[in-house]
């Protein structure tokens, strides 16, 4: 599998599980990239633990044969180089915009410099009346968005003003246990120089992940320095996916971490983790932090 991304892992899982062999090459310092260090680690951990090789910061340098009958690849690693026999080769290197050479500068519509089509929170491109959804416009590259451009779009061709910006984005990673990710990680918080609070709960503390013997993971969460609101929410875990939507409703709702806290949610659920979760969030520190969130 050439590629440890999302795709990459959902794909290198599901052929393990097959009966295959499975080897992750990826060119990064770690899975997931995108993700914050300790989700990356774990999902490693976990895949490790199914018998999947994976090859970190690996340079491909050769491949030989034909994917579906023998291949053969070159790979440097920190380790020095390293031959993989294999009979197939899944590429899960990451998506480009389809845009080139069809008419767009043409229609006067401009593109940025990777190729997306440029649009305003709108969805309006530079040409009069024409507006462009999905990935090619740059949108987060994942079904549920580009039916969100959809609904933007057609909100307002019928008069209204509905924007892309400040939209919560979530997402799911369909490995088992899932990912399931949405708003702002820790690194992210670090990288704009936001101050924040993180709590941290491993699957194996909630009920009801004890209740059916699904214990990997954890469940994390972002939460304001100075204003209690949480800002984004990361779960490795069975039911991640549904877990996941409940935390997002809150946060569009501009719900508090507290108020989660306090929830009696059903017994036994995975759900029920996060009234723990949130009541295991850091106090403010005594020193207020002067970073405004914006």
């Amino acid at each position: 599998m050439i590629g440890g991304g999302y795709v990459g892992l959902e794909m290198a899982q599901a052929y393990r599980r097959f009966g295959s062999d499975v080897t992750i090459i990826e060119p990064g310092q770690r899975l997931m990239g995108r993700e914050d260090i300790d989700v990356s680690q774990e999902m490693q951990r976990i895949l490790s633990e199914e018998g999947i090789e994976v090859l970190l910061e690996a340079e491909l340098l050769q491949v030989r044969g034909q994917s579906g009958e023998r291949v053969g690849l070159v790979v440097r690693t920190a380790a020095g180089e390293q031959n993989i026999d294999g009979s197939d080769i899944l590429i899960a290197a990451g998506r480009i915009p389809n845009t080139a050479g069809i008419g767009l500068e043409e229609a006067g519509v401009r593109l940025d410099s990777r190729g997306y089509v440029r649009v305003n929170g709108r969805l309006e491109t530079s040409a009069p009346d024409v507006w462009a959804i999905g990935e090619c416009a740059g949108s987060p590259q994942f079904t549920h968005v580009s039916a969100d451009d959809f609904r933007i779009i057609r909100d307002n061709l019928a008069g209204k003003n509905r924007s892309t910006r400040d939209r919560l984005i979530a997402y799911c990673v369909f490995t088992d246990p899932l990912l399931a990710h949405g708003g702002l990680s820790e690194g992210e918080a670090e990288c704009e120089g936001i101050s924040v609070r993180v709590a941290k709960l491993p699957m194996n503390s909630v009920l009801g992940a004890q209740a059916t013997e699904q214990r990997q993971g954890f469940m994390k969460a972002v939460i304001g320095e100075n204003d209690d609101r949480i800002l984004g929410f990361t779960m490795i875990g069975a039911a991640a996916g549904e877990v996941m939507a409940a935390v997002q409703t809150a946060i569009v709702a501009g719900l508090s971490y507290s108020t989660i806290a306090n929830t009696a949610f059903a017994h036994p659920t995975m759900a029920e983790g996060l009234s723990l979760l949130f009541s295991n969030v850091p106090p403010r520190s005594a020193q207020r932090a002067t970073t405004k969130v914006a």
